[in-house]
């Protein structure tokens, strides 16, 4: 059983079981302009475990053709394993699939490129319910993946089970390591010593049932807790598979960065926090979850990794997971404005089984977290997150849903103008009302956010002709300063200080880099004044940028 149950939980439920009746209706359906995928249990029932085997096929015949239930499978024809997934979901008719892609004997695992997406074999089919915008999870991934992180990606489909239509679906990549998905090295069961140690780790934070055998628990209990605790378990490795001294190791480097981030010693640059943690996966996964205002953020589906110290071997936050209760869509703890921070969860809601972690509030209180959350915000703000961009996806989603789908989808599952656990605004009749509401919320957070992180920004979030992205933080700074870049291929980068007249006051970075986003975080002992930094990605034109020490 869970460790803890949330009253709240089953308060709604209870709204939602005892007050409403809702029957799934039967829908006609014989083609669309989604992709079509079919699912044939064979007389057998699907379980939340184990995954049973049954036939699945996809009919995809392009963009802008007709699918059709007559037409072939053509995407995929073959076997799979099945099974229920998701925690409280559970309890709704329209019900999300976890599936391998296996074999012609139904045994050995199969791997294959759906929709176009990179060849694997662990898919999500999620069945969005509550989220009567059906979009709420596809544009956070989205925004994710904009931020230059990776983030599961999607395809809309309708599902067809035993003959009987079951809604809109969406078909996601499922959390896994690999070069497609979370690119950290293998870790071997014989890797028990060195380097090899070291990386190819997955973390996760999330409810727990049972006993502790999954993972480890935190020294430090989530402020404001009475009896709750953090609980970290083994992603990757399983815990059948992990061996005791991987277990040892990171649960040690966990604890080792928890230890600094308790002490009164945490802010500092050299021997702080961030010696242990990557600076900007922090900041961007504290983006997305305040952006989303998700009130799972930092204490539920939160996925954490670890590569190898010699690929730089830092704590790093991510993918990000599981937004259908984001965008205003809860009633309950942080409520569905479009104020206030996630962060602050634990003050709200004391008693809930699953608080925020310790770790949140420390960084906040950070000013160099603080600032790199601003720049980064503010530099967002300036292309990949502003109202255009933002809203132009959810206008592109809703425009192909509504073309026919969203319709159907709504007549089999009647849930618009209806509560249904844990909707903040439940009253709007339309799929359109829908979309139009959480456009508005969105617009509304991005303000509050736009003054919450307000900073002045110096840096050059958009690639330049090389195509290096160079950030410099604080600005104007003071003993220390942050310099964020990417390049767009291996090679040699160069970051030096130079005064007003050119002369050189000191080189930050010139090393090797693989191609990627890289953090540099350092002390500058300079005279109060104005500086330029200069960054030289493979002997290139230099993208430069002035700094103020103040």
């Amino acid at each position: 059983m869970n460790r803890f149950i949330d009253m709240r939980l089953i308060a709604g439920f209870s709204l939602l079981c005892c007050c409403v009746t809702l029957h799934a209706q039967t829908v006609e359906f014989t083609s669309s302009n989604l992709p079509i995928i079919v699912l044939k249990t064979n007389g057998k029932q699907i379980v939340d475990d184990p995954k049973i085997v049954v036939d699945m096929g996809i009919i995809d015949n392009g963009a802008g053709k007709r699918n059709n239930l007559t037409d072939p499978y053509n995407g995929y024809n073959g076997k799979i394993g099945i099974e229920i997934r998701g925690s409280s979901s559970q309890m709704f008719p329209k019900k999300q699939y976890g599936i391998e892609l296996r074999a012609a004997n139904g045994e050995d695992d199969n791997e294959a490129s759906i929709f176009g997406m990179p060849k694997e074999g662990d898919w999500i089919l999620y069945a969005p319910y509550n989220d009567k915008t059906l979009i709420r999870d596809a544009l956070s991934y989205r925004l994710g993946r904009n931020m230059g992180d990776y983030a599961s990606r999607s395809r809309y489909f309708e599902l067809v089970l035993n003959g009987e239509y079951m809604g809109v679906y969406v078909f996601f990549e499922k959390v896994k390591r690999g070069k497609n998905r979370v690119n950290i090295d293998k870790l071997d069961k014989d890797e028990l010593t060195g380097d090899g140690l070291t990386g190819g780790y997955i973390l996760k934070i999330d409810k727990t049932t049972g006993g502790d055998e999954g993972g480890f628990v935190s020294t430090y209990p989530p402020p404001g807790a009475t009896n709750q605790r953090t609980y970290f378990q083994w992603e990757y490795p399983k815990a059948d598979d992990i061996r005791p001294e991987q277990k040892s190791y990171i649960e040690n480097y966990v604890k080792q960065f928890e230890n600094v981030l308790a002490s009164d010693n945490y802010k500092d640059s050299i021997n702080g926090w961030t010696k242990y943690a990557d600076l900007r996966s922090f900041v961007d996964y504290f983006i997305i979850n305040e952006l989303t205002k998700n009130p799972d953020a930092y204490r539920l589906s939160t996925f954490m990794y670890k590569k190898k110290d010699s690929e730089g071997g830092k704590l790093s936050m991510g993918p990000i997971w599981d937004f259908n209760l984001g965008f205003g869509n809860v009633n309950y703890c942080t409520q569905g404005t479009s104020t206030g921070l996630v962060i602050d969860f634990n003050s709200i809601c004391p008693t809930d089984g699953w608080l925020v972690p310790f770790w949140w509030n420390k960084l906040w209180n950070d000013p160099a977290f603080r600032v790199a959350v601003s720049d980064r915000w503010s530099s967002l703000r300036q292309n990949r997150f502003t109202n255009a961009a933002v809203l132009g996806y959810v206008d592109s989603v809703a425009s192909v849903l509504n073309v026919e789908a969203q319709q159907r989808n709504f007549k089999k599952w009647p849930v618009l103008g209806v509560y249904i656990w844990p909707n903040y605004k439940f009253d709007i009749t339309t799929f359109d009302g829908e979309v139009a509401w959480m456009k508005t919320w969105i617009t509304e957070r991005m303000t509050y956010l736009d003054a919450t992180f307000k900073y002045t920004v110096t840096g050059v979030d958009e690639p330049t002709a090389n195509g290096v992205i160079v950030n410099a933080f604080p600005n104007p700074f003071d003993q220390e300063i942050v310099f964020d870049y990417e390049i767009p291929g291996p090679g040699v980068t160069k970051i030096e200080i130079l005064d007003v007249v050119g002369r050189s006051v000191s080189t930050i970075v010139n090393t090797d880099n693989e191609a990627g986003r890289h953090s540099v975080r350092t002390p500058l002992v300079a005279p109060q004044g104005l500086y330029v930094y200069r960054v030289i990605y493979n002997n290139g034109r230099p993208v430069t940028g002035k700094l103020v020490r103040k």
